[in-house]
């Protein structure tokens, strides 16, 4: 199901909806971790320092939204395979290294220095997505293995992605085949509600329903998985804004909007856990381009304003022109130069 669009303007009003969150939680279940000495080694060469690799920690990060891959693309929300692959290989070119949603919510960031973090997410568990084959291997033209491919040819990028699922998910394969197999290979599994209800549309005992129902279809297909994140369906705030990370059985770090611009950093004080925007996959020419990722892409690699990983993950880098933007949670770990 597809979201309308949200412009800018909408999501000041829904970041002032946001859910009191608190930056700290275990790393999501399959979350792949560098320690500081791999870290440093993937620079190809001696560590250097936060200023020498131009650290700023408390920049930007563009969190991107995918949707249904499809070789004649019918609607915005839509991306042709090609132009999936094209774009994640820009990604890869421009030192981007993907990490999950949970990892980056919760400032648990482990890239190498010099690089960008970049959130892959998918919303609505298309099979375009996932789809396992006979020999239990992602079709081809499929998100995940265009992901696959696109890791191994430009290392260090890293095939790590977010999926936000409702019930019955990945009909092709199976929710449980398809979660378990996401879950086993590293991938974060996050609720998008069972039935992607409009969750502004609905009363509190209502949207609660709706969110728990989208995490007991998880576990139950999975079990054992650990859902710390939810996307909202349209990108629609409860009325009730607590409703969207606390409720029976379930406890989120992050809420994810249907966004259009990048999100600060999660060591921000601006950060909002609880009402985090992305961006949609879009080329050049695109309706709306102005709000997509090709856009974007190009602004924050001309500007000065981008996330670049001093490539340990136990400090917060940043020049110290920008210490009074730093979230007091993690000043013992700032490192201003």
């Amino acid at each position: 199901m597809r979201h309308p669009f949200v412009p800018l303007c909408a999501l000041a009003g829904a970041a002032l909806l946001a859910a009191g969150c608190s930056p700290g939680s275990s790393p999501a279940p399959g979350e792949r971790q560098m320690a500081p000495s791999a870290a440093a080694a993937a620079t190809h060469g001696a560590a250097k320092s936060p200023a020498e690799v131009g650290a700023n920690e408390l920049g930007d990060v563009p969190v991107l939204m995918y949707h249904q891959l499809t070789v004649k693309p019918d609607s915005v929300y839509d991306r042709s395979p090609a132009d999936f692959r094209a774009e994640l290989e820009r990604l890869a070119r421009e030192n981007y290294v993907p990490v999950t949603a949970q990892a980056f919510q919760t400032g648990r960031i482990d890239i190498p220095a010099g690089t960008h973090p970049v959130v892959l997410t998918f919303d609505d568990s298309t099979n375009s997505q996932l789809r396992l084959g006979p020999d239990g291997a992602p079709a081809a033209d499929t998100a995940v293995a265009i992901l696959a491919e696109t890791a191994k040819k430009y290392p260090p990028f890293k095939p790590v992605a977010t999926f936000f699922v409702n019930a019955d998910a990945f009909s092709a394969t199976g929710s449980a085949k398809a979660l378990t197999w996401l879950k086993t290979h590293g991938y974060e599994v996050g609720n998008h509600t069972d039935r992607h209800q409009n969750l502004r549309s609905l009363d509190e005992a209502g949207a609660a329903q709706a969110i728990t129902a989208g995490q007991r279809a998880i576990e139950t297909a999975a079990p054992g998985t650990r859902v710390t994140s939810l996307a909202l369906p349209f990108g629609a705030m409860p009325q009730s804004d607590g409703v969207a990370a606390r409720g029976t059985g379930y406890r989120y770090d992050g809420v994810y909007l249907v966004g259009a611009n990048p999100s600060v950093s999660p060591y921000a004080k601006a950060f909002s856990p609880g009402a985090i925007p992305r961006i949609r996959s879009a080329g050049p020419k695109d309706v709306d381009a102005e709000f997509g990722s090709s856009r974007w892409l190009d602004k924050l690699a001309s500007g000065p304003n981008r996330y670049v990983s001093d490539g340990d993950p136990n400090t917060v880098a940043f020049p110290r022109a920008s210490q009074d933007k730093l979230a007091p949670a993690f000043a013992p770990r700032a490192l201003p130069y």
